[in-house]
């Protein structure tokens, strides 16, 4: 075991992803009880995709709590989402659950509009959701594994944002989620970090050509966080030392980043856009 990594949760794996929270142990902190909505979002409408669970779930609950309806986008996990829509309508929010496979610019298409008949338009978009197949070698890496991660992770981001674009106007706001393996690169993560850097650079020039537009475009790169994309895509040996060689030793919960989410989709970052805001336990990013 490496001398910086301590074991922090007990070893276990879902054959699956993205994940179900239900079978994480310890269950991810989604909802921070001491946290102090401001009505920020207030009248707004999001979209956010992943929302089920992890910082998704997250991300949904604070938005809901600052005043946003909101419409979660998800794969198969529908029990999941129906806790989060459960959440959400339990804060005084609206929230639509939206079964969807993003790798199709159809089914893009399809949420985009459901949410903008749903509550009249899109203020905000979270391009959230992702999947991650490790590999020691990038000659493992198949072909089928390539354009899978591809179409996952940035072809949905694509197709989303174009869908979604007609139901937004000025003042709107998009943010992706991005990754710190962009920056400190991942020997096992090939074909992952090479998505999260397209990200990083769609971000960049989706910010450009929106300005004028009055809709700003930022993302967020996260840490090891604790999420249910880490049981279904890591070793129950890995599991065990996640996030512990941070500089805080330890990994994210998602709480810790949904305000960094409600801030670039609010107003109070009015004067920001294509930036990246990195949550990762310490990690200095240059």
């Amino acid at each position: 075991m490496d001398s910086q990594k301590k074991p922090v949760f007990p070893p276990q794996h879902q054959n699956r992803q993205p994940g179900k929270e239900g079978e994480m142990n310890p269950a991810p902190k989604y909802d921070d009880p001491d946290y102090k909505p401001s009505g920020r979002l207030a009248g707004k409408a999001a979209l956010i995709t992943g929302g089920d669970g992890g910082i998704g779930r997250a991300v949904a609950v604070a938005f809901a709590k600052e005043g946003a309806d909101v419409a979660i986008a998800h794969l198969w996990e529908s029990g999941d989402a129906e806790q989060v829509k459960r959440d959400s309508e339990a804060i005084g929010a609206r929230c639509i659950c939206l079964e969807a496979d993003l790798k199709q610019g159809a089914a893009a298409a399809d949420i985009a509009e459901r949410t903008a008949k749903a509550f009249g338009k899109i203020d905000v978009l979270v391009n959230n959701a992702g999947a991650q197949y490790p590999q020691n070698s990038i000659l493992d890496i198949t072909k089928d594994q390539l354009l899978h991660t591809f179409e996952s992770n940035i072809f949905s981001f694509f197709y989303l944002t174009k869908a979604a674009l007609p139901y937004m106007g000025a003042g709107s706001a998009i943010v992706n989620t991005a990754s710190i393996t962009v920056f400190d690169g991942s020997p096992t993560l090939i074909d992952y970090s090479a998505t999260k850097g397209a990200i990083v650079a769609f971000t960049r020039s989706l910010s450009l050509s929106l300005v004028k537009q009055g809709i700003r475009v930022n993302a967020v790169a996260p840490g090891p966080v604790w999420t249910p994309l880490i049981p279904a895509s890591a070793s129950p040996q890995d599991v065990i030392t996640f996030g512990s060689d941070t500089p805080m030793g330890r990994a994210g919960q998602p709480c810790e980043l949904a305000p960094a989410y409600v801030f670039l989709a609010c107003a109070d970052s009015a004067y920001i856009t294509g930036q990246i805001l990195h949550i990762n336990g310490g990690k200095i990013v240059n």
